[in-house]
């Protein structure tokens, strides 16, 4: 059997082991440290934005589950949450004991429809239940319709969470993904764009609410010489050897990008001539996806060939695809939850399929997956 080609594996850039040394060294191995400090440092200079500040953390749903909180969400309250996303958008409210609320997608970005957003919200206040917050995702690194949710989340004044966990690099009319709400949420998870294993960030706008994120992150213990809690904390703060590493890839992210968006051109080209299967791209010019993975959808009336058949031709091959994330709101484990929308998303899980996206991929991987893709449209 062949080498496997991964949908997305991790891709050391070479001085990352420079900067886990260095803390070694020091014996900075506690939680806190140069790196922790550089780390956040390094991601509100790549962020460009100046009232940036970012407090790294244990992961991508530790940040979400904080921001949540700094929202004010309480058991028995609603959040709205993109119902296209992985569960980790969505547990962090069942972490509070609120109930999730699914807004359907639109059909440019994938993203949150505005227009669905605002009927559940006015549907859900009708009922006696403002929601908390809004937490919206920029699906594999496709920035959604910013200005239009921010503009309803305004009107209704509920407080946006991004979750931005897949699209570091993405921008929307120029402005950072992750920079636009209260809060922006990253990940550095094994699969993403850069990783550090595990590892996530909180990206907030002020420093009383970093702050506030650094202490719930650290078990919430008062100033006092003794240990004394006035809170309930949590043990979500990032250590100094996992922040080394993300520095290290951190020098690397643009080039990350750059690859990413690579392949996504390779799908496009490869596509152009094939009727019945759309490339996921940027609708606008507003719009700069990193591409963290590149996803089709296939129209099995024009090709005779659904996602299925392309993804098992595939595994044949000892490639990994994957169906695109299947809606929050088809979950068993938020059957109950209400939900607004169409069927949009539904559409999108059935018929789409994410390719393999690595920024480590070779021109023969390339070629192995182009073979595949002939051979099941020819």
């Amino acid at each position: 059997m062949q080498d496997k080609i991964w949908l997305s594996s991790p891709h050391m850039g070479g001085t990352e082991l420079k900067y886990v040394h260095e803390a070694f060294d020091a014996n900075w191995v506690a939680p806190l440290g140069p790196n922790v400090d550089g780390f956040e440092k390094d991601l509100e200079n790549f962020l460009k934005n100046t009232d940036v500040k970012v407090a790294v953390l244990s992961a991508g749903t530790a940040a979400l589950h904080l921001a949540l909180i700094q929202c004010g969400v309480q058991y028995g309250d609603e959040v709205i949450c993109q119902s296209m996303t992985f569960s980790a958008s969505a547990n962090p409210i069942a972490y509070c004991g609120a109930t999730p609320v699914f807004i359907d997608s639109e059909k440019d970005t994938w993203n949150m429809c505005p227009v669905a957003l605002e009927e559940a919200i006015q549907d859900r206040i009708s009922k006696g239940k403002k929601p908390k917050a809004i937490i919206v995702v920029h699906l594999y690194g496709m920035p959604a319709k910013m200005d239009e949710i921010l503009a309803v989340a305004e009107k209704f004044e509920i407080p946006v969470i991004e979750d931005a966990a897949e699209a570091l690099g993405s921008t929307y009319k120029g402005k950072a993904c992750g920079t636009f709400g209260r809060f922006g949420i990253l990940s550095f998870n094994g699969n993403k764009i850069i990783t550090t294993s595990g590892g996530g960030a909180l990206v907030c706008h002020n420093q009383e609410d970093k702050d506030k994120a650094v202490f719930l992150s650290t078990q919430a213990r008062d100033n006092a010489p003794h240990y004394q809690h006035s809170h309930i904390g949590y043990n979500y703060r990032m250590s100094n050897i996992v922040a080394g590493i993300g520095r290290g890839q951190m020098e690397v992210l643009n080039d990350r990008v750059a690859a990413r968006r690579k392949m996504h051109d390779f799908y496009a080209d490869i596509f152009k001539n094939i009727d019945g299967v759309e490339v996921f791209s940027e609708p606008t010019d507003d719009y700069f996806s990193n591409h963290w993975l590149s996803a089709i959808l296939v129209d099995v009336a024009k090709t005779g060939i659904t996602r299925e058949d392309l993804r098992l031709a595939f595994l044949e091959d000892n490639i990994e695809s994957r169906p695109l994330w299947k809606p929050m709101h088809m979950q068993p484990v938020f059957a109950d939850a209400p939900y607004y929308g169409v069927n949009i998303a539904e559409n999108l899980f059935e018929n789409g399929l994410c390719l393999p996206s690595g920024s480590n991929l070779s021109d023969n991987d390339r070629e192995r997956i182009n073979k595949i893709i002939q051979q099941i449209f020819s």
